[in-house]
């Protein structure tokens, strides 16, 4: 099977678990071609394997104009009615005003230079991850050059303007849509067909499990760690501000923020004026091996965002071994089940985030017993194994004109599911 993945911004520290997902793929036979609308900046190359990925991953921006205009005209004299209705979808659907217009405008030029590509290589299908602006090219792209296309619907922000990116376009002409959790499920339900419901699935972001050793608590603790990107909807002054808390009975508490974005400033100055500067270490960007290490020194990892999916580091650090406390938004009450394997707190709440995580830092078998349930809980149902085993099953069986359970399942007798490894013994056949 060749296929084709898109994103807005292709490869990303943030976004390791599309890397995971493609490198499964491909493990598993399939021949990917990644694009990307614009090159990752240095600052996400963090890691070898985010080096490969970008050397073998094609650009759309900035365009070749002669490119550019080679590729809209070649797919204008090969399906001159295919080309047009393309020009009105992308009329139909765009943003509104001058601004939302010209976007789309630009949105129309991309789909053409990736229809073109796609084309070129022979490729059968399309899949989108973001459903945002590069959705809204792998649409378009898909129309003009008669191939199918899926995506997979993160959230949260889509949901926030699900109008203005045409999320019931999106979700009515894709042969089906990937959900990384019921929550996310059932708020693109409320814009899709009803038809259409039977082709949205739950295919979870995954982790590796075996890559992580699980850490050992055998005392009180008093190491925090966060990571993600530096910005609002990550919560981080209400993490600060519990820490603050904290600090008057944990006075060597320790909170290492690893990640970087725009509030990195803002959020020193906010340590600096609660007097933590010597509790808390910003690191910046780190590689997935590096992650791990930090996973190794930590007693507790910490969400207090307000914005979420389901967060792939949650799962990682629930991998380690390491008990988890993160607000109770969106999908995270999928993963983390409060009391079993980690606490799950009310958003913008300093006072009883800092209490939560004041009884892990004092109780080491508490952490012990979150630690076992948390990595059980990924080990199932967060393997990237299991779960890009379901994303092949879909794909086929979507491409045959067939309907999987919400839930997808993956033929056994043609998988040998190891400890934490796919075998497939005749793929060819699926």
């Amino acid at each position: 099977m060749r296929i084709a993945y898109l994103t807005g911004e292709y490869p990303r520290a943030t976004d390791t678990f599309i890397q995971r997902e493609v490198a499964t793929l491909r493990e598993m036979g399939v021949e990917v071609h990644t694009f990307s609308v614009r090159r990752t900046d240095d600052e996400h190359i963090v890691g070898a394997e985010q080096k490969q990925e970008r050397d073998r991953t094609f650009y759309i921006l900035p365009p070749n104009p002669i490119h550019l205009l080679l590729a809209h005209l070649s797919l204008l004299l090969a399906f001159p009615k295919r080309y047009l209705k393309t020009i009105k979808l992308a009329f139909t659907t765009s943003q509104p005003g001058l601004r939302g217009g010209l976007y789309q405008f630009f949105y129309f030029l991309e789909a053409g230079i990736l229809a073109q590509q796609i084309k070129n290589r022979q490729i059968e299908h399309l899949h989108n991850h973001i459903a945002e602006a590069s959705g809204t090219v792998a649409m378009l792209a898909a129309e003009m050059g008669g191939f199918t296309y899926s995506f997979t619907l993160h959230g949260p922000y889509i949901f926030l303007r699900p109008y203005q990116w045409r999320l019931d376009e999106k979700i009515k002409r894709s042969l089906f849509v990937c959900c990384i959790s019921y929550y996310a499920r059932s708020q693109g339900m409320i814009f899709a067909p009803t038809e259409k419901w039977n082709r949205m699935h739950i295919i979870h972001c995954g982790i590796e499990p075996e890559l992580f050793n699980v850490v050992s608590h055998k005392e009180s603790g008093k190491r925090l760690l966060f990571v993600g990107r530096l910005a609002e909807a990550k919560g981080l002054p209400i993490l600060l501000e519990s820490l603050a808390l904290l600090k008057q009975t944990h006075p060597d508490i320790v909170l290492t923020i690893v990640g970087d974005g725009p509030d990195r400033q803002k959020l020193k100055q906010l340590t600096f004026q609660l007097k933590l500067t010597e509790n808390v270490n910003f690191v910046g960007y780190k590689s997935q091996a590096e992650v791990r290490n930090y996973f190794q020194q930590t007693d507790v990892f910490v969400m207090s965002s307000f914005a979420e999916g389901i967060p792939v580091v949650l799962m990682e650090a629930m991998a380690a071994g390491v008990p988890v406390v993160a607000t109770q938004i969106a999908g995270i009450s999928e993963l983390v089940e409060n009391g079993v394997n980690g606490y799950l707190v009310p958003p913008g709440e300093p006072n009883i985030l800092a209490e939560r995580i004041e009884k892990l830092l004092n109780n080491h078998l508490l952490r012990i017993t979150f630690s076992q349930a948390g990595r059980a809980k990924v080990e199932k149902d967060f393997n990237i194994h299991y779960e890009v085993a379901r994303l092949y099953c879909l794909m086929t069986s979507a491409l045959k004109g067939h309907v999987e359970p919400i839930r997808p399942n993956f033929p056994e007798n043609q998988v040998s599911l190891k400890k934490y490894e796919i075998v497939t013994t005749s793929a060819s056949n699926w």
